[in-house]
């Protein structure tokens, strides 16, 4: 019986073998894609806003009701054409109190110079005199100045581009109330990572994606760097250029894909493909073979391979975890 139970023993320890052998034997399902020729472009990617050129935005200096407003979003304005006012009755009795103590000034220097004219007073109460006069009249014209301030005015010529102010509501100081500006020509300003901007050069074409227009190709050009970036964001501010016939709107967001350097014609392979520089290409047994590959411009979905693979291969992408060199394969899918 000893006997018996030694060779069950040894039948089931054979048996988990073969059954372990034949489950490492399993083919392991995969997708493969063919390794295709296209255009490989290294890319910055980013976003931005449309906006004018050449524009303001308007606000006031100081907490106010609004009192009157102009209807004029959409048209052409002047510079210092009046945009909206202010309600002024305090600063003008203020103005007013400070005139009659102006007035007030002036007759009594009249006096004590007719009376220092006579020698009846000393020159440093006539000098006092004077310089009460000179006190009392800087004070009418800085109030005096004051009161422009409430007034809205257009800095310069161009279009309301957009109004937020009504009659009633009160004038924050640094809200703001209008926009003025030329809608031509445009340009994006966008906001690049500091890691990416040694990358990028003035004159550089950029690919624009806007919601607005999502089936149509839209371009622009790198224009202008601002040489100092964010040191809180990291982030440097490029300008970029737009034709005049765009049909981005002012305002508009748009992904901005700045084409550092493009090569035509390249070996392109999903960026799936590719684990630590390895690649899995499919041999004609329904096994794959390990094959280290050199590349060349990488994106978010596709990368250029200069060395290590033909066209036409067929290469397994995305490689799933554990795949070895050798290991049998059974195809899910397989893309052109």
């Amino acid at each position: 019986m000893r006997h018996i139970g030694k060779i069950l023993l040894a039948l089931a320890v054979i048996g988990s073998v073969a059954g372990y052998i034949l489950l490492s034997a399993k083919p392991v399902r995969v997708s493969v894609t063919e390794v295709s020729r296209g255009k490989a472009a290294e890319i910055v990617y980013a976003s931005g806003v449309v906006e004018p050129v050449q524009w303001a935005k308007i606000s006031s200096v100081v907490r106010e009701r609004i009192v009157s407003v102009c209807a004029c979003e959409g048209d052409p304005v002047e510079a210092e054409e009046e945009l909206a006012k202010l309600d002024t009755s305090e600063p003008l009795a203020a103005l007013r109190e400070l005139e009659a103590k102006a007035a007030f000034a002036s007759q009594e220097f009249e006096r004590i110079a007719a009376l220092y004219s006579s020698g009846t007073t000393t020159r440093q109460v006539y000098e006092k005199a004077s310089a009460d006069l000179q006190a009392a009249e800087a004070a009418v014209a800085s109030q005096q100045a004051r009161l422009a301030n409430y007034t809205i005015s257009s800095p310069i010529a161009g279009t309301v581009l957009r109004r937020d102010a009504e009659v009633g509501e009160i004038a924050e100081p640094g809200t703001i109330l209008f926009w003025i500006g030329q809608p031509k020509p445009l340009q994006i300003v966008a906001e690049i990572n500091e890691e990416d901007i040694p990358r990028v050069e003035v004159g550089q074409r950029v690919l624009l994606r806007a919601d607005a227009f999502a089936n149509k190709a839209l371009e622009a050009e790198v224009h202008r760097i601002t040489p100092k970036g964010d040191p809180v964001l990291k982030t440097y501010r490029v300008y970029l250029s737009l034709a005049d016939d765009t049909p981005l709107l002012i305002g508009m967001s748009a992904d901005v894909n700045i084409v550092v350097r493009s090569v035509e014609d390249a070996l392109i392979v999903p960026a799936t493909a590719i684990v630590d520089g390895v690649v899995f290409r499919l041999t004609d047994d329904q096994r794959v073979e390990r094959i280290e590959v050199k590349t060349g411009i990488s994106s978010a979905t596709s990368v250029q391979i200069t060395e290590g693979l033909s066209q036409g291969d067929r290469v397994v992408s995305p490689v799933p975890d554990g795949l070895t060199d050798g290991a049998r394969v059974r195809l899910t899918k397989t893309a052109g």
